[in-house]
Parts: C-alpha cells; structure tokens; sequence
C-alpha cells in the first residue's frame, strides 16, 4: 500500500495512537481528516499537523456516523484510506456485575466494533471507486488473549474475527481495497492510564510500525510483544492467558 498522496479518515485521532498515526501520514505528504467527540482536542491537534481537516463526530451515534458518511462522499470523493481508532473501555467486575455497568458494557461493544462495521459499510463504495485502497483496524493484543477489561477484550476479538471476514470478501469482489488490522500491546497514553499505562510502549512506535506495516502490505500488524504473545497463543493458549494476566500485576 502506498504510503504518501492518500486522502486518510482518522476516526479518534485527535491523541494517542492516533494522533501519533497523524502526525507520520502528515509528514508522508497525506490529506488527513481526523474526527474526534472533543472540539478542542481535534483543534489542538490539527495545530500539530499542515495537512489536515478536523470533524466533530462521535463514532459510536448512528446519525454523526450518517452524516459523516454523507459529508466525507460529497467533499473528499477521493478517499482511499480509513482508520478506524475510535476506542471505550472500562473496568468492572464480571461477577455480580451491577445493572448501572450495563450501559457501559452496550457503549463499549457498538464504539469498539459496531460503529466500525457500520462505518466502514458506509465508506465502502467511496473506497471501490479508487484504484488503491485501504481500511485499517486498530485492534489489541488482547483480541487474542484477553486481559482485564472483559469487554474491551471481547469487542477486539468481534473486531478480529470482523475484519478477517471482511478481508476474504473484499479480496473477492473489490481486490483494490486492502484491508490491515493493528495490534498494538499496551501503550503509554491518556487512554491507557487507568490500567497502568505508563508501563507500556510509546505511541509513535505503534505509528511507526504502522506505516511499516502498510509500505509492506502486512496485512496483520502485531506491534511489540504482541508478536511473542501471538506466538504463545498459538502454541498454549493456556500458557499465553497465564502470561497476560502475570504481566498485568507486575
């Protein structure tokens, strides 16, 4: 996949993984649209970036993901690459977990894997219409292995089987899209915090290896010590759920 002269969606990619993801396709001589919930955010963050629009949307309502749909095929016609990065996560007890948590668990499943099914739905017949495209999944380790975010963890494992399917269909009827999914481990963002994010990687790393990933045509981008844990997985599962939950408690 080409790396420079795309018209590249960004859906959250006003901080963090995406920001960062920004910041390398800017510096590549890409057109960058990056939506975001926080108007303040994406303008912070398109004051880091020449290149780039910023729309507020929230992925995870049916009507934003409508009009942005709707706004990107009128005024970007020739957008060829979309990122999905959009993310919720929380943590809560699985046992007895209490009925006010259900709201949230819904919120996690439709921002983490509904909204980017419906979205790329939407997106797709702007996306044939190109010589070359791409949509880009921005999974997690743990959707191989799960780690303590439950919920989180089952929408990346939905978001892999997803995009696994979604790969073998385009492949047979629009070959012109590629379809990528990254797997970064844990890394060090504002997203992350709550579970320790400062132990983990940097985001311009998970960046970096995306664009390496894409210059490639590296379909499944695993980043860090995903790539040893996916290793492990396939060996002993068992081995690689214990080896998740010891590296979580240090």
């Amino acid at each position: 996949m080409n790396t420079t002269n795309n018209t590249v969606l960004i859906a959250g990619g006003s901080a963090g993984i995406g920001l960062e993801i920004a910041k390398l396709l800017d510096a590549n001589g890409n057109t960058l649209i990056i939506t975001g919930r926080s108007k303040s955010r994406l303008d912070e963050a398109a004051s880091l970036l020449k290149n780039a629009v910023t729309i507020v949307s929230d992925i995870s309502s049916e009507g934003d993901r409508l009009a942005l749909a709707e706004k990107l095929q009128a005024e970007y016609p020739q957008l060829n690459m979309v990122i999905n990065n959009g993310a919720a996560a929380s943590i809560y007890p699985l046992v007895n977990a209490p009925a006010e948590a259900m709201p949230t668990v819904q919120h996690e499943i439709i921002t983490n894997y509904v909204s980017v099914l419906a979205l790329n739905s939407l997106l797709l017949p702007v996306l044939a219409r190109q010589p070359e495209a791409a949509i880009v999944n921005v999974s997690s380790v743990v959707a191989y292995v799960p780690g303590i975010l439950a919920t989180y963890s089952a929408s990346k494992a939905a978001l892999h089987s997803y995009t696994q399917s979604l790969r073998w269909e385009l492949g047979k009827i629009h070959p012109n899209i590629k379809v990528f999914e990254l797997f970064p481990p844990l890394v060090n963002t504002e997203f992350s915090k709550p579970i320790g994010g400062e132990k983990g990687i940097p985001p311009q790393e998970v960046a970096q290896e995306l664009l390496a990933g894409l210059a490639s045509d590296t379909y499944e981008i695993r980043v860090g010590m995903t790539e040893q844990l996916y290793r492990l997985f396939l060996s002993s599962p068992e081995q690689a759920f214990a080896a998740m939950h010891t590296s979580e408690r240090k």
